[in-house]
């Protein structure tokens, strides 16, 4: 199924849709500001598993996940003052930042470490999906295979993935570039990947 959603003012009535479908297991594709992603409610086993599947992934390397705001990101990551300036100062925006886990977040989201990765999108679409959801959202790229075109329509997901995602969002096209990756697990930021988002006060 695809639900058309203005990208600028999603209809509450759509979002409402795609949050209650998550809450019953749906894994769905949704834009954000760095590539249209693969989510689900993080909270739901089985669907994380179900995108593990999708994406070819070991269960063993767990997903970033994305919150609403600030005060959604520490429920669910344990932030020093430092780390608290630096990611109010970047978010929302295009940075992943991995930070310790608290008790709250699910094992199969944690790494060995102890640590998740955790992105606020300055999307409106999926700002509204996890503040009606009222849990974070899994967040992995459609991208399956680094070879392939990178995809930009949701129609593309549609061909490709089709049978295996319960709702696709089209909100319009996404040139993909993905997210700034940034190590807050110590006081000194680590950048481990560039991406989108100037890193420069990293």
């Amino acid at each position: 199924m695809i639900l058309n959603i203005n990208p600028q003012n999603p209809q509450a009535r759509l979002i409402k849709q795609a949050a209650d479908a998550m809450r019953k297991g749906a894994v769905i594709c949704y834009p954000t500001d760095t590539v249209y992603g693969i989510g689900c409610d993080m909270f739901n086993q089985k669907a994380v598993k179900r995108i593990h599947q999708i994406k070819k992934r070991p269960t063993h390397k767990p997903f970033s996940f994305m919150c609403s705001n600030l005060k959604n990101v520490s429920d669910y990551c344990h932030i020093s003052n430092t780390s608290y300036r630096i990611i109010k100062k970047h978010l929302p925006g295009p940075y992943t930042f991995i930070l310790q886990a608290t008790k709250l977040v699910p094992k199969i989201m944690i790494t060995n470490q102890k640590t998740v990765g955790i992105r606020v999108p300055d999307n409106p679409i999926s700002l509204a999906l996890i503040e009606a959801l009222g849990n974070p959202i899994v967040n992995s790229s459609v991208i399956l295979n680094p070879d392939e075109q990178p995809i930009t329509e949701a129609y593309e997901i549609e061909e490709r993935l089709g049978n295996q995602i319960d709702i696709i969002i089209d909100g319009g096209p996404v040139y993909p570039e993905p997210s700034s990756v940034i190590s807050l697990i110590s006081d000194v930021p680590e950048i481990i990947r560039a991406g989108k988002g100037d890193i420069s006060s990293f």
